[in-house]
């Protein structure tokens, strides 16, 4: 599964929009996930040459942070959940970890 350029460019757009819901830090969400800088900004900024299990791991969990910090997501125009039931015929997708928004106050 690939996305052609008007596909990144919107998962990138949704990525970063529910990145700025969550009010994380880009170096709180890396250490979640267990990423390096490096990986995070693939991952945030997907160009098709990543790890699209990155992708969606990041989108899992930034889905999950809006939610616990209290906001609505922007939806995921292309990561959808159809388009996730095709991703796992490809890849082997990773369960997200949650930010424990409790251990910040």
């Amino acid at each position: 599964m690939s996305l052609n350029s008007a596909e990144l460019v919107r998962t990138r757009a949704e990525l970063t929009a529910n990145l700025d819901l969550t009010g994380l830090t880009r170096d709180q969400v890396a250490a979640d996930l267990g990423y390096d800088a490096t990986r995070l900004r693939a991952a945030l900024e997907p160009d098709g040459s990543g790890d699209p299990v990155d992708v969606w791991q990041l989108r899992d969990y930034l889905d999950q942070a809006v939610r616990d910090a209290g906001r609505t997501p922007v939806p995921f125009t292309v990561l959808t959940e159809r388009s996730r039931l095709r991703a796992r015929m490809w890849f082997h997708l990773s369960e997200a970890p949650r930010h424990d928004f409790a251990a910040a106050v």
